[in-house]
């Protein structure tokens, strides 16, 4: 029988978050995209911004993410998502206004929009997701994808002479002067959210304080396009793409704390910010 004394308020644990909507998410078993959708909305709610929040999704996995939040959204052509903020949040300079793209999207046809967006320091924040490879349209390779990787344009791994080398896009983005807070994060533990979480907040906070572009690299999975179960492939993600994809803050309050060896991603060394 059910007893109305466990929804009291006080008894109440957890409550999902009114800035998320009831429609069932199209994203595939196992992917974080609904994790990473719930600490957004979640800080969102918990700063009482949600009437000022406004959010841009263009192609790509996160197509239907207006489905999913309750604040007003608008759709982007592809890669065209910082271009559309930029012109949001001048018009509407005390709003809340960010962008949710995955690597396919931001690192390859927008990579010009999200390097100008940076450049200019637009007071906007920038959600990458990335999963190092191109989840919707069939699993190509992406401007991310590790070398030796295997993907349906690269049936026997990615390959430097051929394709390149991976694009580590945050770093490049922390070299630009009108960026602020620049960092990588994951959703692949709850100690991981808790921290992504933390990051997500600050980047609205600094917003709010007009300082500059907010970038948050969250490194994810694809286990559909990856061909793995999602246990295995968020294990394969921490063996394969955080060596190369290192979790951890870049840039702070506009300097740089965190410094790479571009050859191969390890760090170099923690400098400690200017007080």
């Amino acid at each position: 029988m059910f007893n109305e004394e466990i929804v009291k308020p006080e008894n109440l644990v957890y409550k999902k978050t009114s800035v998320l909507t009831d429609a069932v998410m199209h994203y595939c078993p196992g992917c974080p995209h609904g994790t990473i959708h719930r600490i957004i909305a979640e800080v969102i709610d918990e700063m009482g911004i949600q009437d000022k929040a406004i959010g841009v999704a263009p192609v790509g996995c996160s197509v239907l993410a207006y489905n999913y939040f309750n604040v007003d959204f608008v759709e982007a052509a592809h890669g065209r998502a910082p271009a559309l903020a930029s012109a949001i949040q001048r018009l509407h300079p005390n709003q809340h206004t960010f962008t949710y793209q995955g690597d396919g999207d931001l690192a390859s046809i927008g990579a010009g929009e999200v390097i100008h967006a940076c450049n200019r320091g637009e007071n906007v924040v920038i959600f990458f997701v990335n999963n190092a490879i191109y989840g919707m349209t069939g699993g190509q390779m992406a401007p991310t994808t590790l070398v030796g990787m295997k993907t349906a344009t690269t049936p026997y791994g990615r390959r430097v002479d051929l394709n390149g080398w991976p694009l580590q896009i945050t770093e490049l983005v922390a070299q630009l002067p009108g960026t602020d807070f620049v960092t990588r994060q994951s959703a692949s533990t709850p100690a991981d959210v808790r921290k992504a979480k933390a990051a997500v907040r600050k980047a609205f906070e600094n917003q709010a304080a007009k300082k500059g572009t907010q970038f948050i690299e969250f490194v994810s999975t694809c286990n559909s396009g990856w061909k793995m179960t999602p246990v295995a492939a968020n294990e394969w993600m921490r063996k394969n793409m955080f060596p190369k994809y290192v979790p951890g803050d870049i840039k702070v309050d506009g300097e740089i704390v965190r410094e790479y060896n571009p050859s191969d991603s390890k760090i170099v060394r923690d400098i400690e910010p200017v007080k």
